[in-house]
């Protein structure tokens, strides 16, 4: 798949303030780091179309700047990194909004993969379905000791087809990844950098100093050799990109079924859903 014509390099970019407030994320830019911040601790720093939108804009800003050497994908409140999609606005998807839903959070993590420079998730709190997808697709990750790790999808109906299926076994293996996605059980941040899930551990409240770690260490090498470095590392795994496709035709079909309603209602309604009643009229 091509490189998008807005990550091309020379596109014009228009000059942006060091801090910008969006209404689901924030995006700051200082010392040649760019952070994007999801913003909805009430939700667990689940996303929502409107996420999704500034998550996307964020991106591809932070990767046009060529003074950005690094990015940093984060979020507020200490809870959650992200629990996932919004099921109260995934509850109501339709094949057709479902399409379109699905599509922007493939292109968010398309902007991640594509961007010239490294991408690092700074994990505190709950990392589970769509958002530990997100975490997947970041270059490095970095998590406190108190963050939990899993996929959840099957339990409310949906699946991790945009980064869970074709990611996850390249990291922890095929049989371990298919424990994490048919079980839905959650993972101590310990447990997952054993697995090879993400990179480091650190103590809670030192986050934001093991981060600036990391990122001095990157801004001191040099960019082309990263750019290079990323595009070649990436090669074998870009190839998974049709994965994708089929991933997101395949998940928006779910959309208005009885099967999601009913585990996305049970959710809501904080009870077990019943699936049994669909297992038997297959």
């Amino acid at each position: 798949m091509g490189t998008p014509p807005s990550l091309k390099v020379g596109y014009p970019l228009q000059t942006v303030k060091e801090e910008r407030m969006y209404e689901d994320i924030i995006y700051q830019k200082e010392d040649d780091v760019a952070r994007i911040k999801i913003n909805r601790p009430k939700m667990m720093n689940s996303f929502r179309m409107q996420t999704l939108n500034e998550m996307l804009e964020a991106m591809l800003d932070a990767a046009n700047d060529k003074s950005i050497g690094v990015i940093v994908i984060s979020a507020e409140g200490g809870r959650a990194f992200c629990s996932g999609g919004d099921i109260s606005e995934m509850r109501e998807l339709t094949f057709d909004t479902g399409r379109i839903f699905v599509t922007k959070l493939y292109q968010v993590f398309q902007a991640i993969r594509w961007a010239p420079k490294p991408v690092i998730a700074a994990v505190d709190g709950y990392c589970l379905g769509g958002g530990n997808e997100l975490n997947m697709v970041c270059d490095l990750s970095i998590a406190t000791e108190r963050s939990v790790f899993g996929q959840v999808g099957p339990t409310v109906g949906s699946t991790p087809v945009l980064a869970g299926t074709q990611y996850l076994p390249r990291n922890v293996g095929d049989k371990r990844a298919k424990e994490i996605i048919f079980l839905c059980q959650r993972y101590p941040a310990k447990d997952a950098q054993a697995m090879g899930w993400i990179n480091k551990v650190v103590p809670d409240g030192t986050l934001d100093e093991a981060v600036k770690e990391w990122t001095d260490r990157i801004l001191s090498m040099s960019p082309q050799a990263l750019r290079i470095s990323k595009i070649s590392l990436n090669f074998e795994s870009d190839l998974l990109n049709p994965s994708f496709m089929h991933g997101v035709e395949m998940l928006c079909s779910t959309y208005g079924s009885d099967e999601l309603k009913e585990g996305m209602t049970a959710f809501l309604e904080k009870r077990k859903p019943d699936f049994a009643k669909f297992r038997k009229r297959l």
